[in-house]
């Protein structure tokens, strides 16, 4: 306590010196944690349920001919066929169970309240596989999943529970309608539990089996040829993962080869090897099953690696003010060793004055982080920053805290060492107060200077890389109209309407939209616009060869009548589709450019035939259609076929879209109320303007390109305040050399340029330091930059010249007072 005293004492009596290194910790720090908690929840946080190290997921890569369905939990490699699930559940014995589930869009209507949400279906042995247990009623077992279509039960999750219902215990018992289906609620999930896939957050479970129920086109439990099951166990105690990777490689191999394999209809002899050696992959399963993580990795390393930079160029900062104060702590040092003290002791205690400094700083970096993570969240679509809880988590407390500690060893080790040097002790023969210090502290300042320079630049650099990237992004010609135009989501289906009833109903819905005042065109589409969406399906087309093995897929999309007039598409050859394209009425089809590049058609697409289900090649196609993004802003255009939806018998979904002649804001206010009048149990789904969907589309590159340009901005302000310091305290040093110079005929403008020679050449030699840091950075950083280098010579330049712009600024200060001394009073400094 005596030295915490003392440390306190000391530190408040230079309090600018205090803030200033309190501050910059905190932005250093403050930045990382942030960061950090984001790293941690994508990338390192463990399932919230027991033991989650024993669990493992299943994946099964390799040809996969029928139809592949997949989610947000994993790319369409991953997912196995029911029946496929079911056999490895029946004869495996190297687990204690095997669970699958897979997402759903759910209706959820409860007590006259509706919401559109997310459900989850699972197998009965999902939660005890996980060893979770409920917050109120039970959760499902084996025995609510023994029959297909049998086992109408649910689990609410804890969020919905709380925020819909209440928390009210009393709903267990009670009856919930899931797309228009009644579920006997059996219970709620535990806290912080929102299933295992990270980024999604549903609402409700219920039996996989239960699948056909809530989607009514589904037919697929027993059809070995359609891949839609996500699939994950838990170890046996004392079962190694390469013992199960084996075990159930062993149940898996008969079964393809001699179940499988002869399904397989037309297969080359290639393909069907290939079919044949298909592995069941097994893997650690602690964190879940997603895809986002992979995709999050990169941008997050590089993140994390910035902050960690501006954290360093702070430390130094520090270090360099401490070994300022140091030099004015002389005489102290010498006398107390003087007196018998021991080295180590007084490097104890300014390292434990180094240390409070940097925990005040981690306090203070708390308020930082927190105004960060909401700075990004605001960046992120409203499901994604929900679903990822973006929080300081008892982990990040514990991260700035270490950080903290370190940083304090880190700035302090150096300025106490060379503060303590035994040496000192002759300071008491001929210190007089004046401002002096070693060489080599000298040298250790200027070079924690250079090194602020090079990081700064190689910041400066990246963001200036990620900026142009972004540029790239936001002029990409999306070939569509983006401006006053307001899309939304609705599935009567999902409230249980017959395909026929939701042709009725979007019939309705399109001609009261359109009467809405400002109103220019409505239309409508199966797929969304650019929201990471792909429906595909292999075709035929007339003129066009194809075997086994030839890649006949291509995206759809099924939109209504003025579709691509109202979108802003425009046709380059024939018409677009109209209320006549309806059901009984010939089948018809519009193209793009790739579609007709791809087989083979040209620009003499419009008259040829196709087909989407067998070589009837029944599709005429009546249009040629510019090419237009799809599901992505960056992903190349991939051929797309458009059929109407008046055609569709099963269909009962759409997304709507509204073109406005002005302010969309009053249209946006108006279609909630235009839809609860044709519906008012039909929740509005993701109602925005497409600009926003196209912003959301985009929002990681958005968020790197503005958070490294902040980083950057903040590293190259500290790197500024460093150089500053240390000039003005060599100015200080050498106030006695410079009178002498200026004593004996130098001009002000000889002492500026004294001045400003030292900042040239640390400039020079860390600029050139950081541009090789950079080209590394660059070339990490090369998979998630769209249409350019990690070397782009435009960006060297500007950041070089603004970083030399700032460095002269930080420098002009120091060399101007020095180029005012008074010769007489140098002279009479020291």
């Amino acid at each position: 306590m005596p030295s915490l005293r003392l440390a306190l004492r000391t530190l408040f009596k230079s309090p600018f010196v205090t803030a200033v290194a309190v501050v910059s910790l905190a932005l250093g720090i403050g930045a990382n944690a942030a960061i950090f908690s984001i790293f941690d929840e994508m990338l390192l946080r463990p399932l919230p349920v027991a033991h989650p190290d024993e669990l493992i997921n299943l994946a099964a890569p390799g040809p996969k001919p029928g139809s592949t369905s997949c989610g947000q939990a994993g790319e369409c490699d991953v997912v196995l066929s029911y029946p496929m699930y079911r056999d490895l559940e029946r004869q495996q014995s190297v687990l204690t169970g095997l669970a699958a589930h897979r997402g759903f869009g759910a209706n959820i209507a409860f007590h006259g309240q509706t919401i559109s949400t997310e459900g989850l279906l699972v197998s009965g042995s999902y939660f005890p596989v996980l060893g979770i247990q409920p917050a109120a009623g039970r959760l499902l077992t084996p025995n609510d999943d023994q029959a297909i279509g049998a086992g109408a039960v649910a689990v609410l999750g804890y969020a919905y529970w709380q925020s819909s219902l209440g928390g009210d215990p009393s709903v267990v018992g009670q009856t919930i309608l899931v797309n228009g289906h009644p579920f006997a609620i059996v219970g709620v999930g535990p806290k912080d539990f929102d299933g295992t896939t990270l980024g999604s957050q549903p609402d409700l479970f219920i039996p996989i089996t239960m699948r056909g129920v809530v989607d009514t086109h589904f037919q697929a439990f027993e059809n070995r040829k359609s891949y839609w099951v996500y699939a994950f166990g838990r170890l046996k105690p004392g079962v190694t993962l390469d013992q199960a990777r084996s075990a159930l490689n062993g149940i898996y191999h008969p079964i393809i080869q001699d179940v499988e394999a002869p399904l397989q209809q037309g297969m080359s002899e290639a393909t069907m090897a290939q079919f044949k050696a298909k592995p069941l992959v097994v893997s650690e399963g602690r964190r879940g099953q997603t895809s986002l993580d992979k995709n999050a990795r990169t941008p997050l390393a590089l993140l994390f690696g910035t902050t960690g930079i501006v954290l360093l160029i702070a430390c130094a900062n520090i270090a360099n003010l401490l070994l300022v104060r140091a030099t004015g702590r002389e005489m102290e040092m010498a006398v107390r060793l003087s007196l018998g003290a021991r080295r180590a002791q007084i490097v104890a205690q300014l390292l434990a004055e180094s240390v409070l400094l940097a925990l005040m700083g981690g306090v203070a970096s708390i308020a930082v982080a927190r105004v960060t993570l909401v700075a990004i969240a605001s960046m992120m679509p409203p499901s994604a920053a929900s679903a990822l809880h973006l929080q300081l988590h008892a982990s990040v407390l514990w991260f700035a805290a270490a950080l903290s500690f370190a940083t304090g060893i880190a700035f302090g080790l150096f300025p106490a060492l060379q503060s303590t040097r035994p040496d000192l002790v002759t300071a008491l023969r001929n210190n007089s107060g004046k401002l002096s210090g070693t060489r080599g502290a000298a040298r250790f300042r200027t070079s924690l200077v250079t090194a602020q320079i090079s990081l700064s630049m190689a910041l400066l650099i990246s963001a200036g890389l990620f900026i142009r990237s972004l540029a790239n992004v936001s002029r990409v010609d999306l070939g569509f109209r983006t401006e006053r135009l307001v899309t939304f989501g609705v599935s009567p289906e999902l409230n249980g309407y017959t395909p026929d009833r939701s042709q009725v109903f979007f019939a309705r819905a399109t001609d009261e939209l359109a009467a809405i005042p400002g109103v220019t065109g409505v239309t409508a589409a199966l797929v969304p616009l650019v929201a990471n969406s792909n429906w595909g399906n292999d075709v035929h087309v007339e003129g066009f060869h194809r075997d086994a093995d030839t890649d006949a897929d291509s995206r759809y999309n099924v939109v209504g009548p003025d579709y691509f007039h109202v979108i802003g598409m425009p046709l380059l050859a024939g018409r677009d589709f109209t209320a006549a394209d309806a059901a009984g009425a010939p089948r018809v089809a519009v193209v793009n450019e790739a579609f007709a590049r791809k087989f083979g058609l040209g620009r003499d697409a419009v008259g040829k035939h196709m087909s989407d289900r067998s070589d009837s090649l029944d599709i005429e196609i009546v249009g040629l259609v510019k090419d237009a993004k799809y599901s992505d802003v960056k992903r190349p255009v991939p051929p797309v076929f458009f059929l109407p939806y008046r055609q569709d018998k099963t269909l009962g979904s759409l997304q709507f879209y509204v073109r406005t002649s002005g302010n969309v804001e009053p249209v946006l206010r108006s279609i909630p109320t235009v839809m609860k009048k044709l519906d008012a149990t039909l929740p509005v789904e993701n109602l925005k303007t497409l600009e926003q969907q196209v912003r959301e589309n985009v929002f990681l590159d958005r968020m790197i390109g503005m958070l490294s340009s902040a980083f950057a901005l903040l590293a190259t302000l500290l790197a500024a305040v460093g150089l500053y310091g240390v000039l003005a305290y060599t100015v200080a040093q050498r106030t006695r050399e410079i009178g002498v110079r200026m004593a004996l005929g130098a001009d002000a403008g000889s002492v500026r340029a004294l001045v400003l020679r030292q900042v040239a050449v640390m400039t020079a030699i860390g600029g050139f330091i950081g541009i090789l840091g950079a080209v590394g950075l660059g070339r990490a950083a090369q998979s998630i930059l769209f249409e350019l280098k990690g070397y782009d010579p435009p960006v060297l330049v500007l950041s070089a010249a603004m970083l030399t712009l700032v460095a002269f600024g930080a420098g002009y200060i120091p060399a101007l007072r020095a180029s005012r001394v008074d010769p007489m009073q140098a002279l009479r400094y020291e």
